[in-house]
């Protein structure tokens, strides 16, 4: 067999044994639970959806709110379109964050920025619906 061969041999055979190793990963992938934290899930409706100016505003704010120090994680949502009899996508942005703690929560609540947020950033939605969950 000359090198060329070999080569292109030995390639394939790396791609296979890759992508049999990653597929073995994925296979026995240990899911993890979040334990010991606090979630924090806001849903907003803004008042005019079909207004971008609106929906940077909206954004700008949630800026702000990202910079409390309690919050452990964080994520900007919208609706993923997907429909089933159980989805409710009506919202316009969900804000998702997740706290070390309920005293760490405690903490976003009262925090400067949670009350510059709420107090310029109102006007833009008509409704705001908050799930809080800790573990069971």
């Amino acid at each position: 067999m000359d090198r060329r061969n070999f080569s292109k041999l030995a390639t394939s055979g790396l791609t296979i044994v890759g992508i049999n190793g990653l597929f073995n990963l994925l296979e026995n992938k240990q899911v993890q639970p979040m334990e010991g934290i606090f979630l924090h899930q806001v849903y907003f409706w803004l008042k005019n959806p079909s207004s971008k100016e609106d929906h940077q505003k909206f954004i700008e704010g949630l800026g702000i709110l990202k910079q409390c120090k309690s919050i452990q994680s964080y994520h900007i949502g919208k609706p993923a379109g997907t429909s089933r009899d159980v989805i409710d996508g009506s919202y316009t942005y969900s804000w998702f964050t997740i706290f070390k703690s309920v005293a760490d929560q405690e903490a976003y609540q009262i925090h400067p920025f949670h009350d510059q947020f709420r107090k310029k950033y109102h006007h833009l939605w008509s409704k705001v619906v908050v799930y809080d969950s800790i573990d069971v």
